[in-house]
């Protein structure tokens, strides 16, 4: 099942948790130091929370999440058959998840891009400081840079 994807900058990593918790009625699908995730069946929704104090935006970033990496290539030729502008990042470590995904270029949202994304491994062997696996920063950068999934 596909589901829509907002990550939003919350200023307390664990209010925010507790809040959304009660809103949708189901625990964090994931929780890691500045960083959780719900997976939402109804409505299909996958909220990620970065721990952001004082963002000038709540929006972080918006995707698609998809069930497999067949379905994010896809995707991508069907962009590029539309002449969207997109960027393969596949096997990227990202947000305490190993995703394959593709970026497209989009007017009117966070930082100007959509990801629809897979994950192929959703509890990797985080490594401090490996490229990709803050959230944060990373997630407020542009088409092709790291992304919380």
């Amino acid at each position: 099942m596909s589901r829509i994807q907002l990550a939003l900058n919350v200023d307390d990593l664990a209010a925010a948790t507790e809040f959304y918790t009660r809103l949708f009625g189901v625990p964090p699908h994931k929780v890691r130091d500045g960083y959780a995730n719900f997976a939402v069946t109804d409505p299909p929704l996958k909220l990620v929370l970065i721990e952001n104090p004082g963002a000038a935006e709540r929006l972080n970033h918006v995707g698609v999440e998809v069930p497999t990496p067949g379905e994010v290539t896809a995707a991508q030729a069907r962009f590029t058959a539309a002449g969207l502008a997109t960027r393969l990042a596949e096997q990227d470590l990202c947000c305490h998840a190993v995703q394959d995904k593709v970026f497209v270029s989009a007017p009117e949202v966070p930082h100007g891009w959509w990801e629809f994304y897979a994950v192929t491994d959703d509890d990797p062997a985080d490594e401090p400081g490996a490229a990709g696996s803050l959230c944060g920063a990373g997630c407020a950068g542009t088409a092709g840079t790291t992304c919380c999934g």
